[in-house]
């Protein structure tokens, strides 16, 4: 097989903030905490880091969606770099590793620190957190497309998509629920997550619709927070602290139609190709994968994420979940081990990357999933924005 760039690379530090619903801190602040915290974790100092990347890149409209960029953190922590990067248009939020990779394979840098930061749950106090849109602004661009479906928040929007998923498949809303029941379980056992209280199906059947079929525990919850993780090459990460986590395989392709609204297939995204690509430069399969921490914006992006992954069939996820063992700490493919964005709380695909190191290194405590778990997959976002990784412990 190929030698692929991301093979000669691989974690070797995680970092995470404080997680709340209403920071007492800045999000600056919140980003510094997970980034050093990330480089002593790997056992570096500042001055080794030679590489810094974010994704989607510092926007300062009020959203709290990305307040803080790679400058704001370069000059904070005083680094000096040879290489950065932070922009939207990437596969998902696992862009900035997939750049980071390409940096270090073209010799740009050594160790490369990544950190995604949130802010909503302050942000909300505007009323605009996770809106597609300002009060009074036009729908326009892309999203004029939803202007008669009312699609002021995503929710709405992946309302859309959930439905023509749920007509296809025949998925009840008591299956849909097992992966919010699983994560709310997972959550209990994580002291860094936002909501620990266990609930039941019934408690999920009983939430309010938000946009039909979607509840309100299909939804993840805004929060301040930041992760950062440290990616470095492979032969300086074997002389470093933790046993490093092998960047196996990546999937970021774009053999699709790039758009929200025009994708070819709504009810599955840009997923199929994602995983098709990551596949195809490993020789693990499916059968590998010890745990799964899979994106979770929505309850509707996890079962997508198992059928396109291949642990299942298509439109067969409603039987992959039915009773929530098989997806449990204790079942056959652990599912979003510590709470995931729907319980843990919204750090993007980066906090899913935190708990899969997490779990690799043994870190877990009460909810470490049993047998030294070696591979994980992993994944980022819904629509066209789909990356994937495979993550394996050396």
């Amino acid at each position: 097989m190929t030698r692929f760039a991301e093979k000669d690379t691989a974690i070797t530090g995680i970092g995470m903030s404080d997680v709340s619903r209403g920071a007492t801190k800045s999000a600056l602040a919140l980003t510094v905490d997970a980034c050093l915290e990330a480089i002593a974790d790997a056992g570096l100092t500042r001055a080794e880091i030679d590489g810094i990347a974010t994704w989607p890149g510092e926007r300062a409209d009020g959203s709290g969606f990305s307040p803080v960029g790679c400058a704001a953190v370069q000059d904070a922590l005083r680094l000096e770099v040879g290489w950065y990067a932070g922009g939207g248009e990437a596969p998902g939020q696992y862009g900035a590793v997939f750049n980071a990779i390409g940096a270090i394979a073209a010799g740009l840098c050594r160790n490369v620190l990544i950190f995604r930061t949130m802010y909503e749950a302050t942000a909300r106090k505007t009323a605009y957190a996770n809106s597609l849109l300002r009060e009074g602004q036009r729908q326009a661009g892309p999203f004029a497309w939803y202007a008669p479906y009312y699609t002021y928040a995503a929710a709405l929007q992946q309302a859309l998509f959930f439905n023509l998923y749920v007509h296809k498949s025949g998925i009840t809303p008591e299956q849909v629920g097992q992966i919010a029941v699983n994560q709310r379980r997972n959550a209990a056992l994580n002291p860094k997550a936002i909501y620990r209280t266990p609930i039941t199906i019934e408690d999920y059947l009983e939430a309010p619709l938000i946009a039909t079929p979607l509840r309100l525990y299909d939804c993840d919850v805004p929060i301040d927070g930041a992760a950062a993780i440290l990616v470095s090459r492979m032969d300086i990460a074997r002389t470093l602290r933790n046993p490093p986590i092998r960047i196996e395989a990546v999937g970021s392709s774009m053999r699709y139609r790039n758009s929200w609204t025009q994708l070819d297939a709504l009810d599955t995204q840009a997923q199929p190709k994602v995983a098709e690509m990551l596949w195809g430069r490993t020789d693990l399969k499916p059968a590998d994968v010890d745990i799964a921490q899979l994106y979770d914006g929505f309850s509707f992006h996890t079962i997508n994420w198992l059928e396109n992954f291949g642990f299942c069939e298509r439109y067969e996820a409603k039987h992959f979940i039915e009773g929530g063992t098989r997806i449990a700490l204790d079942g056959a493919l652990p599912v979003n081990t510590g709470g995931g964005a729907l319980s843990a709380g919204r750090l993007h695909a980066y906090g899913a990357v935190h708990e899969a190191c997490t779990q690799l290194w043994g870190r877990a405590g009460d909810r470490q999933v049993k047998g030294e778990p070696r591979v994980c997959a992993t994944s980022t976002s819904g629509g066209p924005l789909a990356g994937a990784m495979l993550l394996v412990r050396d």
